[in-house]
């Protein structure tokens, strides 16, 4: 199965240090006020690990990297 990622900001926790952008400049710029905005919906696979170290890099833990919504395993039965 092919697995694609998105990032996602919590917009309240995060404090615009910009440091996401600076890890990961091919998907987030910052806006005038130093805070993330993401381009695109799906994180290539080839910037997938620079994503992971991005989101682990997030000072207060306001980025996040989530499994696409179509990409779900099926429920058990």
């Amino acid at each position: 199965m092919n697995r694609h990622h998105r990032l996602a900001i919590d917009r309240i926790a995060c404090d615009g240090r910009g440091l996401c952008a600076e890890l990961l400049p091919e998907l987030i710029d910052l806006d005038e006020w130093g805070y993330p905005v993401i381009h695109g919906q799906a994180v290539p696979a080839d910037l997938l690990g620079h994503a992971r170290r991005a989101v682990a890099a997030c000072p207060v833990l306001a980025l996040r990297l989530e499994r696409a919504a179509g990409d779900r395993p099926p429920p058990a039965a």
